[in-house]
C-alpha cells in the first residue's frame, strides 16, 4: 500500500523548522535557506552514517534504495533520520542505469519529478558553466586583453545528457582572427567543475571564492588565467543564487530528506552538498549520506576530500552488497567475488570508522547465497544485516537501523583519518590511493600527466587532494578486469586543474567526462499517456 506524501510544511514540521527557515517549491518541495545554519537554536546534534557499496554491476546494486530503507528504519525505531542524497542525472535516467531517486518502497518523493528537472539546479549549473565559457570565446574575440592562449583554453562547455558525439568539437568555425576554430568539448553536467564547487562551498561566500579560483586557461606567458580575471564570477553567483540551496522532500514513508548537487564518483567526488550535511546535522540525530558506487570510489573520495575539506567525519560506514555484484566480480562464481568484498572492508578499516555490511536481499537469491555472505562477514569480523527495503520499505530495514546505531554505540569516538595528508607530493597522494585503497602495485603517469603536474605544482596547486577518474565496474583502471587483482599498474593519462572546486583530478584508462548512450538507451522506453502521467522513470 502507497503512503500518500505529505505536504512539505508538514515534513519541515518534523524538523522543527520555521517558515523562517525554508521556501516551499510546489506542494512536494522546498528549498533550505542558509540562515538555518546560523540559527543558535539549531546546533549540530547528528552523527552521519556513509553509505558506500561494493564493486557494481551496470545496474546498480540499490544502494539509493538501501540508504533510503535504511533511513526508514531509523524513524520506525523511534530515532530521528534524515538522508542526504545527490540529484539524478539525466544522463543515467536516459542511458543504462536509470534513475537515482531509489525504488520501490525506498525512495525520495515526487521520484519522478526529482529523476527529471526537480527545481532547476541542474539546469542553473549548466547555465552557469557555459555562460563562463561564453564569456571565455566572447573576450576573445573582442581583443583578448588577458592574453589568452586560445590553444590552452581549459574551459568546456556542458550538457546533462549521454552524448558522446559532442566529446570534441571545434568553435568559432569560419571566424578570422584569434581563437578561430579553436578546439573543444562537453562534459556532462555532474562532471562540471561548477557542480563540484556547489557541493563543496559552504556558504556564499565561499562560493564566490571558488567561481573566482577558476583556471579557465593559460596566457601566452604561461600564467593560469582565472574567472575572477574575466569578470564572470558575478554572473555566474547569480545563475547559482537557488541552486546553491539544498533541497527538502520526503522518502516514500514520509521521513525527511535533502537532495542535493550531483557530481559522479567515477569522475567527480561523488556525494551530497556540504551545505545538505550541515543543515541535516543539525535537524536530526542520525544522517544517512550516500557516496557514489564503490568503496574504492564515493567512500574513498568522501575521507580524502570532502571530509578534510568540510570537517564532516562519518560516525560508521555502511557496506552494501549483493549475491549480483559478487558474482559478477566472480565472473558466476559467488565465492570468487569474495576477494572483491573483503578488499572493499579492508578499505573502510584503514579510514577508521566502525563498518556494518547490508545484505540488499533479491527474490532470485537462495538461502545458501545469502548464508555464504554472512559467513563471509562472520570471518571478516564485521556485522551484517538482511535489507529488503525495496519491497518493505523501512521495516525492511529496521535490524541494519539497529546494527548501525549499535556500531556507532560501541565506538563513538572512532578515529577517522584520510589515506593521505595534504603535506604529501600530488604523485604521492595518486600513489596512496592506487595501492592502499585499489590494490595497485605502482603507477605510471603519462608525459601529459607529468607535465601537468609540474605546471600546476609551480601555480602553487601541490597541496590539493587528488581525484581520481576512473571506471566504475573494476577496482583497476580496466572494467574488465574483475575480483580483487594485485600487481597491476594504474595508468594517468591525464591531470586537471579544478582549482575552484579544489583538487586535481587524475584521468585513467579510458575515462571519459561525456558517457555515450548504450545501444538500447532507457530513453526508448519512457513516454507519457494523455493524463500527463509519466512512466518508464
Amino acid at each position: 500500500m502507497t503512503t500518500p506524501l505529505l505536504p512539505i510544511d508538514k515534513i519541515a514540521a518534523k524538523l522543527s523548522l520555521s517558515p523562517a527557515h525554508y521556501e516551499s517549491i510546489g506542494t512536494y518541495g522546498a528549498k533550505l535557506r542558509l540562515e538555518l545554519l546560523a540559527d543558535p537554536a539549531l546546533p549540530v546534534r547528528g552523527k552521519l552514517i556513509l553509505v558506500t557499496a561494493t564493486t557494481p554491476t551496470a545496474h546498480g546494486e540499490g544502494k539509493t534504495v538501501v540508504a533510503i530503507g535504511l533511513a526508514q528504519g531509523l524513524e520506525r525505531t523511534g530515532r530521528r533520520a534524515l538522508v542526504t542524497s545527490r540529484e539524478p542525472s539525466l544522463g543515467p535516467v536516459f542511458g543504462l542505469k536509470g534513475g537515482a531517486a531509489g525504488g520501490g518502497r525506498s525512495q525520495v518523493e515526487p521520484s519522478q519529478k526529482i529523476n527529471l528537472h526537480f527545481h532547476g539546479d541542474f539546469h542553473a549549473i549548466t547555465s552557469a558553466h557555459n555562460l563562463l565559457a561564453a564569456l571565455i570565446d566572447s573576450h576573445i574575440f573582442h581583443g583578448n586583453a588577458l592574453g589568452l592562449n586560445p590553444a590552452q583554453v581549459t574551459w568546456p562547455r556542458a550538457l546533462d545528457m549521454n552524448d558522446r558525439a559532442l566529446r570534441r568539437i571545434s568553435v568559432a568555425e569560419g571566424q578570422k582572427g584569434e581563437g578561430a576554430d579553436r578546439a573543444t568539448g562537453f562534459v556532462i553536467t555532474a562532471a562540471s567543475e561548477i557542480m563540484a564547487i556547489l557541493g563543496l562551498a559552504s556558504s556564499r561566500a565561499d562560493l564566490r571564492r571558488r567561481l573566482d579560483a577558476i583556471v579557465i586557461g593559460v596566457s601566452g606567458d604561461g600564467r593560469p588565467v582565472t574567472a575572477a580575471a574575466l569578470g564572470a564570477t558575478g554572473a555566474m553567483m547569480a545563475l547559482l543564487a537557488d541552486a546553491l540551496l539544498p533541497n527538502l522532500v520526503q522518502t516514500t514513508e514520509g521521513v525527511p530528506a535533502l537532495v542535493h548537487t550531483g557530481p559522479f564518483a567515477n569522475i567527480a567526488h561523488g556525494t551530497s552538498s556540504v551545505l545538505s550535511q550541515q543543515m541535516a546535522l543539525r535537524l536530526a540525530d542520525y544522517v544517512v549520506n550516500e557516496a557514489g558506487f564503490a568503496a574504492d570510489l564515493g567512500a574513498e573520495k568522501y575521507f580524502d576530500i570532502v571530509m578534510p575539506g568540510s570537517g564532516i567525519e562519518p560516525a560508521a560506514a555502511v557496506l552494501v552488497t549483493t549475491v549480483q555484484s559478487l558474482r559478477g566480480q566472480g565472473q558466476g562464481s559467488l565465492e570468487a567475488g569474495f576477494p572483491n568484498f573483503e578488499h572493499h572492508v579492508l578499505t573502510l578499516r584503514r579510514y577508521g570508522a566502525p563498518i556494518v555490511v547490508a545484505i540488499n536481499r533479491f527474490p532470485s537469491d537462495t538461502e545458501a547465497e545469502l548464508a555464504a555472505i554472512v559467513a563471509e562477514c562472520a570471518r571478516l569480523c564485521v556485522p551484517c544485516s538482511y535489507v529488503e527495503a525495496f519491497a518493505k520499505g523501512g521495516q525492511g530495514a529496521v535490524d541494519l537501523a539497529d546494527q548501525v546505531v549499535a556500531a556507532i554505540a560501541g565506538d563513538p569516538a572512532p578515529t577517522v583519518r584520510p589515506i593521505y595528508g595534504r603535506e604529501d607530493s600530488p604523485k604521492e597522494k595518486i600513489f596512496k590511493v592506487a595501492t592502499l585503497v585499489y590494490g595497485a602495485r605502482e603507477i605510471e603517469l603519462s608525459g601529459q600527466a607529468q607535465q601537468q603536474l609540474d605546471r600546476f605544482a609551480a601555480w602553487g596547486f601541490a597541496d590539493l587532494p587528488v581525484c581520481i577518474a576512473k571506471t566504475q565496474y573494476s577496482l583497476t583502471d580496466d572494467p574488465k578486469r574483475l575480483g580483487a587483482p594485485t600487481g597491476w599498474t594504474l595508468k594517468v593519462n591525464d591531470v586537471l586543474l579544478s582549482a575552484g572546486a579544489g583538487f586535481l583530478v587524475a584521468v585513467c584508462g579510458n575515462m571519459m567526462l561525456m558517457p555515450g548512450l548504450p545501444r538500447e538507451p532507457r530513453a526508448l522506453a519512457i513516454d507519457m499517456d494523455a493524463e500527463g502521467n509519466i512512466s518508464g522513470v
